[in-house]
């Protein structure tokens, strides 16, 4: 069960997830030392510079070597994340489309890509409300890849939320390293660079991806057009975790789906959790139905999947799904276990359907 909520989950989380880096940029004035200006400045250096890097990721105990290109021409943003080794994923993101190359699935998935943020990830704006939650600071300085660099801690102050550690080049403000580390400080993620360029210009050549296709199956996902039936719209998480507030309620095809999904995006202001509701497929087996075992043809007729229940570890994060007044709900972030088992426990029919804040 547990494989499968991974698997499941695996078509409801941003397919180029790779762990949390935030962003900032270069700092030139002596009175901008103040923890929060280098991470906003890291987010628009992260956004807006041309750069080439090879880093390692590590979680769960395994090594993965990556590469990452992002260029910004004309106003037009084209990245690309390749896999080295393992898995041999890769992601190219042309403006609002990204397309996901999974060997290891035998399939191509691609999606609209609304955050338009890099691959490595941003920091939303830092308000009133995370820093009641997170204690920023600075540490003292270091060297990465020869290079000087500010060490950035954003700790979370309770056990809700996960946080982080930031190592970013004294001149650009690039993130050289990051960790994303438990409410104790113990290091879950990390992912460092071994090799990081910004040149001037990158040729089209470096944004093309080397996976060969052929014979792969391509899945077509992302925000459906229509929204989710109404029974489905009238679900919300009734208590949530301190901070977290709703800021997205829309609908999403997933996988092969033929119907959309509730796709809710709660959020602490930089912790996210998306929870998907989906009605309960019926058995389409024909066991009970008219006509079953009286020699009709059944067997191209498979058991519908049977409903998810209990929590899975997908990357960095969690998975945890039950199933709700017949509905399968299933929240997915880069938060602790009991983040999103509190918030998918607490999702429940309303008549009254809660806006998202702005």
């Amino acid at each position: 069960m547990t494989r499968l909520i991974r698997n499941r989950a695996n078509w409801l989380i941003p397919c180029a997830v790779v762990g949390t880096l935030l962003s900032a940029l270069p700092q030139r004035s002596r009175g901008a030392d103040d923890p929060r200006d280098w991470l906003q400045k890291m987010n628009q250096a992260l956004a807006t510079r041309n750069y080439d890097g090879t880093f390692f990721h590590l979680s769960e105990g395994r090594v993965e070597t990556m590469r990452i290109v992002h260029r910004v021409r004309a106003g037009r943003v084209t990245e690309r994340l390749q896999s080295l080794d393992g898995s041999g994923r890769e992601f190219v993101r042309n403006n609002g489309e990204l397309t996901c190359y999974l060997p290891d699935q035998h399939t191509v998935l691609v999606e609209p890509r609304t955050d338009h943020g890099p691959f490595l990830g941003s920091m939303p704006q830092f308000g009133a409300g995370v820093n009641e939650f997170y204690r920023i600071e600075s540490l003292p300085a270091a060297h990465v890849l020869g290079r000087a660099a500010r060490v950035i801690a954003v700790n979370p102050k309770d056990q809700f939320r996960f946080g982080y550690r930031l190592w970013l080049d004294e001149k650009t403000a690039m993130p050289l390293k990051t960790q994303l580390c438990d409410s104790r400080g113990q290091v879950i993620e990390q992912i460092f660079f071994a090799r990081l360029d910004m040149p001037e210009s990158i040729p089209d050549s470096d944004l093309v991806p080397s996976v060969r296709t052929e014979g792969m199956r391509w899945v077509r996902q992302g925000p459906s057009h229509d929204s989710a039936s109404p029974a489905l719209s009238a679900y919300r998480a009734s208590e949530l975790p301190p901070g977290f507030h709703l800021t997205v309620a829309g609908a999403q095809t997933i996988g092969g789906a033929t119907v959309p999904a509730s796709h809710l995006v709660y959020s602490d202001g930089l912790a996210t959790v998306s929870v998907f509701v989906e009605a309960q497929q019926p058995d389409a087996s024909g066991a009970g139905a008219p006509g079953a075992g009286s020699g009709a043809d059944t067997a191209s007729s498979a058991p519908a999947e049977p409903p998810m229940q209990g929590l899975a570890r997908v990357g960095s994060g969690f998975a945890f799904s039950t199933v709700v007044q017949g509905h399968q709900v299933t929240a997915v972030g880069e938060v602790p276990a009991q983040t999103v088992e509190f918030i998918a426990h607490a999702v429940k029919s309303s008549g009254a359907a809660e806006l998202p804040r702005r």
